[in-house]
């Protein structure tokens, strides 16, 4: 049984690996083959074994995720913010240490994880069937989103713009498309802003890959520690608007934020199994698809997804160090507009076969109302909008 489960360990890291490595090609698709059980081979195999492909494939691809999103400015949900402070240093030659304090974020995510286990199991189930957590929250965003605008310098421009991708986000979430994230935030945090490296000719610098940077690490490890628990609570919470009502309270710099958001990413898919476990319920597509396997976890079995989370997450961490240095010597001897073209056909492509031409009309229009916000010279973290108002009104009308 060892080596069954050793075996599916590596195969879901490596399916990870090119999840995280393709944008648009999200773990989602996987999961929800390997749930259908429509082929035969994988029908026969020990469901056990198959929770473990699909542990190691989720947290390896949490990691391995962070490349094409700093690299390329090509995010998927969860990295979407990553876009932001990420792009911006490898334009100063700092991708590579972009992606590493992602990655150490992700890193020690981990065993935060497994230190917090025993407290949430006294908390979360008392607190998950409490009715004064749902009436909190949307007032706790009203301030975060408030709080997010009004810090501006264009006050009434950041504003619009959260107002503007909050509307395009309650349409999208509302149309009954199959996976609507993709869509929309592709368009919003992805195509735009690759659409408009193109249009500039954006080079990327020479990066300097022995620099190391230190950053403050107490303040974005607290801020993760306290508010990525939300995900256990509240479904509706992504780790990207986590992340935002974090920052509300530490100020992080653009390092500590890579930092924090790959603490905040593991920890939200963590939790996610830990929430199936303790309440029987499901915060992610992989957690879905576990409870489609094998129900809701018996002890032995959360144990074994513990560690499994633990293992593909240490390896995850050394692939992507290597992998991330593979990437940006490729990255150097190409023409990054022609990178950047190839990244705009894949998503197109991916949204293609996700959505169909429905997918890709809405990748059009969140691909404009991206340029346009950006063009309006405001934060792009007013974008969250999409996701912030839906959960807003989401939970306003409980």
């Amino acid at each position: 049984m060892l080596a069954e489960i050793v075996l599916f360990l590596c195969l879901g890291t490596a399916v990870g690996i090119f999840t995280g490595l393709v944008p648009g090609v999200h773990i989602n698709m996987v999961g929800s083959l390997i749930a259908s059980s429509s082929l035969l081979l994988i029908s026969s195999i020990n469901p056990i074994y198959l929770v473990v492909f699909i542990v190691s494939m989720s947290i390896t691809h949490v990691f391995v995720d962070f490349i094409p999103s700093i690299f390329l400015g090509a995010p998927q949900e969860g990295t979407e913010l990553s876009v932001l402070p990420g792009h911006e240093m490898l334009k100063n030659g700092l991708g590579l240490q972009a992606v590493h304090l992602a990655s150490i974020g992700c890193l020690i995510g981990l065993f935060i994880f497994v230190i917090m286990i025993l407290p949430l199991s006294f908390i979360t189930k008392v607190f998950s069937e409490s009715a004064i957590g749902p009436k909190v929250i949307p007032f706790v965003l009203i301030f975060i989103s408030l709080n997010v605008v009004f810090s501006e310098e264009k006050k009434f421009s950041a504003l619009f713009a959260f107002l503007l991708s909050g509307v395009l986000g309650l349409i999208v979430l509302n149309l009954g498309l199959k996976d609507p994230l993709v869509p929309l935030l592709t368009g919003l945090f992805g195509a735009s802003g690759v659409l408009l490296s193109i249009k500039s000719k954006t080079k990327i610098e020479s990066q300097k890959t022995s620099e190391k940077i230190k950053i403050k690490k107490f303040k974005p490890l607290l801020a993760s520690t306290f508010f990525s628990p939300l995900s256990l609570f509240f479904p509706a919470l992504s780790s990207g608007q986590i992340a935002v009502i974090g920052n509300r309270f530490v100020k992080a710099n653009k390092e500590e934020f890579l930092f924090m958001l790959g603490v905040i990413n593991v920890l939200a898919m963590s939790f996610s199994f830990l929430a199936l476990f303790l309440i029987a319920k499901t915060r992610t597509g992989s957690a879905a698809v576990v409870k489609e396997l094998v129900g809701v976890p018996g002890i032995n079995t959360f144990v074994l997804i513990v560690v499994i989370i633990v293992v593909s997450g240490v390896c995850a961490f050394f692939v992507t160090k290597f992998l991330s240095k593979k990437f940006l010597i490729i990255l150097q001897k190409i023409d990054y507009t022609k990178v950047s073209f190839f990244v705009l056909g894949i998503m197109v492509l991916v949204t293609f076969l996700v959505g169909g031409f429905f997918g890709l009309l809405v990748l059009l229009v969140s691909t404009a109302t991206g340029v346009y916000c950006i063009s309006m010279k405001v934060s792009r973290i007013n974008m969250m909008g999409c996701l912030l108002l839906p959960t807003i009104i989401f939970y306003l009308m409980l």
